[in-house]
Parts: structure tokens; sequence; C-alpha cells
């Protein structure tokens, strides 16, 4: 039986594969998901004659051992990720968001794995391209959101480190995450001291900045009074919204430049993903990526 977070993943993928199909956004070996071009050499018991019949092109039949490439998911759960409700939050986007990227490399026989971390890593499976791997992972994700918020910190460096430590062959790393760790510069160093490692190590790097753009960005809150609470230390603090804005949108652009600048440095893709956004957004910059890796 398949899952509600299987079945969201297979509508998302789908839709926007027609979509691709659709535009003049080509390049993307997405159709033949099944199958790889024949080379001289390869074993004519697996060419497809069916699909040659239909392109005139030689394809060979690809298996699950086949993997183009090993994909580590690392993914944010900690307090401030259950902004700002408990129906849809940033989790849930980030959830979801991994989901359709998992299904998506199912489909193109590509290996998947996938870290949890808070304040500590929490989950850590090693990258495997098997429908059972695809299943276990869809149930830990469901796990989560089911499970709800728990009071948690972040601590994204000890957990990049981890995860460096841990995955042995060359991998596209992917991190979810609100990157809420900490805004001064000692926490920044902390941040690409870890990012540093993982390139170090010869993986490649994208990270989802998860946000709710209008409050978290754009701070579009009523102009009233309101009681700010910090979901991972519980500080408080009350303050009408039209006094703090402008000094709020200031300090967070700031914050963002400098983690640009920083990514920029250290060649990491740095995406900016609005939870109120479209998943196609996310779709896409992993495919660009992948392109300019292969």
């Amino acid at each position: 039986m398949n899952s509600n977070l299987e079945l969201l993943a297979r509508q998302v993928v789908e839709g926007f594969i027609t979509g691709l199909h659709k535009s003049p956004f080509h390049g993307f070996s997405v159709e033949f998901a099944e199958h790889r071009s024949y080379n001289s050499g390869d074993n004519v018991r697996n060419i497809d004659w069916k699909l040659f019949a239909r392109t005139d092109k030689l394809y060979t039949k690809r298996y699950e051992e086949e993997t183009n490439l090993r994909c580590q998911f690392v993914v944010d759960i900690s307090s401030s990720m259950y902004f700002p409700q408990k129906e849809y939050n940033k989790l849930t986007f980030a959830i979801q968001s991994v989901a359709a990227l998992v299904y998506l490399l199912k489909k193109q026989r590509d290996a998947f794995g996938l870290s949890l971390f808070s304040d500590e890593l929490i989950l850590n499976t090693p990258a495997r391209s098997t429908t059972a791997h695809q299943k276990f992972l869809f149930a830990k994700l469901e796990e989560v959101l089911a499970k709800g918020e728990v009071k948690k910190s972040t601590n994204l460096p000890h957990a990049l480190h981890q995860v460096a430590e841990l995955i042995h062959k060359r991998t596209l790393v992917i991190v979810f995450s609100d990157l809420l760790n900490s805004n001064d510069e000692e926490g920044m160093n902390a941040i690409f001291s870890s990012l540093q490692h993982l390139k170090f190590n010869k993986h490649e790097v994208i990270i989802f900045n998860v946000t709710d753009k209008s409050h978290e960005i754009d701070f579009m809150f009523e102009n009233r009074p309101h009681q700010f609470i910090d979901l991972e230390t519980g500080e408080v603090l009350k303050s009408n919204a039209a006094n703090i804005r402008e000094a709020y949108v200031s300090a967070y652009d700031a914050y963002r430049k400098m983690i640009a600048l920083k990514c920029a440095q250290y060649k990491i893709d740095l995406i900016d993903a609005d939870m109120n956004g479209n998943f196609s957004d996310v779709l896409s910059a992993y495919l660009i990526k992948r392109q300019r890796m292969s």
C-alpha cells in the first residue's frame, strides 16, 4: 500500500516531468528513466528493441544496482522548523520536497540516503537505490510529520561534520534547513567549517534555505502589538510589528548576504525555498545541479 507521502511525491514529480516536456526547458534525462544510451561493448541482450522501434535510438535497460549519482538528504527537524503553525510549516515543506526528490532519484535509478538532525544527528542511513529503501525513507519521514514538535535546538555544524565522516563515496549532499543556527561571526564560521569538511571530502553541496518568506524575510505582520517567541529558546519579545520591521528586515538581509557570500566562496549552491512556493523550484534546482555535475 502506498503512503500519503509517496502519493504526493508521485503527483508532484509526474506533474513536473510533464511540464518539462511541454516547455523549452530541455536537456534533462527524465524521459527514459529506466534506460541509458547504448554504448559499444554493452550486452546486446539488454537492448530495448521496442523502444528502438519507437525512437530509432538504441537504449539498454537499466537495473537497480546501476547508480549514476549518490545523494544524501540532510534535514533540520529542530523546533524552529515548525514555524509558523502545526498544520503546515517549514518542516512539512522540507519533508515533502525530500519525498519528491527521492521519488525522482528512484525513477532515475540513483541512490539516496537520509540524515535527520536537531542539536545532534538523529538518523543517518546509507544511500541505496532500491524500492525497499525508498519505502523505508518515506516511513521515516512520515514518522517525523506524525510525531509533531519536540523542543530541540539546532546544531547544523555538528550534524554536517558527522555526515562528512559517515559518507565515504562522492555524494551530492542536499541540506534542508532554515539556517537559524547563529547569526554571529562565530556561528557562521562553525557552519562553514563543517561545509568545508564536506567539500574537502569531494562532496557537492546544495543548501535549500527554507523560510516562510512573508513572515521571516518580509516581516509582514499586522501593524499591532505582537508577542514574538523564539521556538528553540522560548525567549519572548513583545513589540509592535511596525516599530521593528525596518531593523529586522535590514538585519536579516545582511545575514542572508553573508551566507550567500560564504557559499559562493566555497562553490556551494544556496537556494531560497519559500514554504509557500512551488515544489517545481526545488526539483529544477536539483536537476540543474545534477546536469552541471555530469
